[in-house]
């Protein structure tokens, strides 16, 4: 099987010669020299923490990040070669966070905690009609702790969605091969993941204005 699957690995020159490297201690590792996965970790520790620091809590980063390469490890064996080590490491890291997600339970967020900027941002984030304008809303600082409050108000599933599709700029192809879906779920979901969205902030301004009159 290990032989198969070195022979399947693609082999690139130049820069790309990683991604044969990665195949080559991939079957040393299950042959038994489980220490040199350690170099796996060293050479794609960088690429997880920056898709789990889009998808978790700052002060979750750590600790997401070291689960992603334990499921990595303990599913190493499946691991086919046909695709790059890495890109097969994503899909593990986008459903770690999925994972997390689905443990958590909704956070509040105070009515009277939202600033003028707040609802500045709310008010051009709901008439966005592309994503690359509701990305650049997104990105805005004033954004963060009501995104986050409104992504928490999603479930695991459209609020992954949604932040690979809407806020990343993924394809729907790529985020379902990410997530391991079909692409008519991943298509419906990031619809209805950015109505709900834009539901709940369209919410959270009526409140606020019933708050202030």
């Amino acid at each position: 099987m290990y032989g198969q699957m070195a022979a399947e690995c693609p082999g690139f020159m130049g820069v790309q010669t990683l991604v044969s490297d990665d195949c080559e201690i991939i079957r040393l590792v299950l042959d038994g020299e489980v220490d040199r996965f350690a170099e796996l970790i060293a050479r794609h520790q960088q690429h997880v923490t920056r898709i789990t620091n889009r998808h978790v809590p700052s002060d979750r980063v750590a600790e997401i990040a070291h689960d992603v390469f334990v499921r990595a490890y303990t599913n190493l064996s499946s691991f086919s070669g046909k695709t790059p080590f890495e890109h097969w490491l994503s899909g593990i890291a986008v459903r770690t966070c999925y994972d997390f997600w689905r443990s958590r339970r909704r956070e509040e967020l105070p009515v009277s905690a939202l600033t003028t900027e707040h609802q500045a941002w709310m008010d051009h984030v709901l008439v966005a009609e592309s994503d690359d304008q509701f990305r650049e809303q997104a990105r805005r600082w004033e954004a963060a702790e009501l995104l986050h409050w409104a992504l928490g108000h999603l479930s695991a599933e459209n609020r992954l969605v949604l932040t690979l599709v809407h806020l990343d700029g993924y394809s729907v192809r790529d985020a379902a091969g990410l997530l391991g879906w079909s692409l008519i779920n991943v298509k419906v979901r990031a619809h209805r993941a950015r109505q709900m969205l834009k539901t709940l902030l369209f919410e959270r301004m009526r409140q606020e204005d019933e708050t202030t009159r």
